[in-house]
């Protein structure tokens, strides 16, 4: 499938289903829970704290991939103020200085979560990667991007320890609220 076809088949999609393109195959993202959206918006008020000069914008449509022909949605794109300004639904990950994944409870978790989406993010150049792993009760933190073999580095720390996110993101975030996100 071309990516043009799979783009005009995302912009038909209703609301309640998200899509993404990944390694030539269209993939259906699960709507997210109470729980997934609460990491994300605690998120969201630490980096605004922290970094205000930075916006995590949700579920932003992404080009990743081997020469740029993936589509992703990440639950959360790291990037300067105002930076998609002007961009269509899918914009370049130039730019970009942190991608996020939350695991959601399905079967597909974890080869898109854990292996799939961080190596397209890797491939795009995206310096750090962060996976909010709630059936492992981690957070991992890759950095250290290679086009060919994914993140080189990969930190993982158990919910309530303090994770530090290393340049550009330079954030420090106190993991404890986690804890109150699993099942």
């Amino acid at each position: 499938m071309l990516v043009e076809e799979f783009e005009q088949i995302a912009s038909t999609a209703p609301e309640t289903v998200t899509l993404e393109f990944i390694n030539g195959r269209i993939e259906e993202k699960p709507v997210a829970d109470g729980d997934h959206n609460a990491i994300i918006m605690w998120l969201l008020r630490r980096c605004m704290q922290v970094r205000p000069e930075l916006d995590l914008y949700t579920t932003r449509g992404l080009k990743v991939g081997e020469y740029r022909k993936g589509r992703a949605r990440p639950d959360g794109a790291l990037v300067p103020v105002d930076h998609f300004a002007g961009h269509g639904e899918w914009a370049d990950p130039d730019g970009v200085l942190m991608t996020v994944e939350v695991t959601s409870y399905d079967g597909d978790t974890d080869r898109r979560d854990r292996q799939e989406k961080p190596a397209a993010y890797a491939a795009a150049g995206i310096p750090v990667h962060v996976l909010v792993d709630r059936d492992a009760g981690v957070v991992a933190v890759h950095t250290n991007p290679d086009p060919e073999r994914g993140y080189l580095d990969i930190h993982r720390a158990p919910f309530g320890e303090q994770v530090t996110l290393p340049d550009p993101v330079n954030i420090t975030l106190d993991t404890e609220p986690l804890k109150n996100y699993v099942r």
